[in-house]
């Protein structure tokens, strides 16, 4: 049973625990050193996508880095809400790529 979505931050204690966050994408915050949610806190979405990239060797999908950016504002304090609201923002700060 996939474990459950948290409403605050201070209830994530594992990856998967946070809205947005599945198995694959929680894999990938593990690829970069990243195993609790808490260590979101304060990091640059932006910083966590090129590394990812880096990491693979190749160009992710951007919607990872609004998933990114939805994980590290909630971690931050923000509401829960689906990545996809950060599209607009992400293209607003990062441009299309």
């Amino acid at each position: 049973m996939p474990p459950r979505k948290a409403r605050h931050a201070a209830e994530c204690e594992r990856l998967e625990q946070l809205p947005n966050i599945g198995p694959s994408i929680a894999g990938d915050l593990r690829s970069l050193g990243i195993v609790h949610p808490q260590e979101l806190a304060g990091r640059d979405p932006h910083a966590l996508y090129v590394g990812l990239c880096e990491k693979t060797g190749k160009r992710q999908d951007p919607c990872v880095l609004d998933t990114f950016m939805a994980a590290t504002a909630f971690m931050a304090g923000a509401e829960a809400r689906p990545w996809w609201d950060y599209t607009a923002e992400r293209k607003a700060r990062y441009g299309v790529f």
